[in-house]
């Protein structure tokens, strides 16, 4: 792969609820755009790794192949993250999402509870998927951006509960960082992204 990703600066947010600014710019500028610049890396160095010596026990192809999917996810679920915190003050969820919450977990409250655990329970990331395979939104727990993931399912709403999101605001408490970003989910985000899993769920 010749072309290098670039970062999305214009998905990076700032004046959110509980949430400080300058967390938001350790996070964004430090740990997202780490990512960026490591998988850079990793294509160029993909393009003239020795494939002849690849091997499952250790390889430099196999290493590169293992830091390819944990620094692209890094970027991916970074920026699907930062997108559904930015501008959401007073969005809601659409009726055909809250249609959607409610009949796979019961209730908005309901869902909102397996989110929170999820988020408390994982290691890395709490992700809002809809399963392409089933029709079903599921709260899928990460402990890796490249841990845990389920295939053939499109992320709806992303949350990073690495301690980088949160420390420099709360420290080592990770329950008022999870409070603080259901306050700052931009519902009109998710809403849309959940149209098009729809749209590509007919389409299949």
């Amino acid at each position: 792969m010749s072309e290098k990703l670039g970062p999305k600066d214009e998905l990076k947010p700032k004046g959110l609820k509980g949430i400080s600014d300058q967390q938001l710019e350790y996070h964004f500028e430090t740990h997202y755009k780490g990512y960026v610049t490591k998988i850079n890396e990793v294509w160029e160095r993909l393009q003239t790794v020795d494939r002849s010596k690849a091997n499952q026990n250790f390889s430099e192809y196999r290493a590169l192949k293992v830091e390819e999917s944990f620094n692209l996810m890094g970027v991916v679920l970074h920026e699907l993250y930062f997108e559904n915190i930015k501008d959401g003050k007073d969005s809601k969820p659409s009726a055909k999402l809250m249609k959607h919450l409610e009949k796979n977990f019961g209730s908005f409250e309901k869902w909102k509870d397996d989110f929170r655990a999820c988020g408390i329970a994982l290691r890395g990331w709490a992700v809002l998927i809809y399963d392409l395979s089933t029709g079903k939104l599921i709260n899928n727990g990460l402990d890796a951006h490249n841990v845990y993931g389920f295939l053939n399912a499109i992320p709806l709403l992303v949350l990073d509960v690495y301690e980088h999101a949160y420390y420099a605001d709360q420290g080592p408490k990770r329950l008022p960082y999870i409070e603080a970003f259901f306050e700052n989910v931009n519902w009109n985000v998710v809403s849309k992204r959940l149209e098009r899993a729809l749209k590509v769920h007919k389409a299949i």
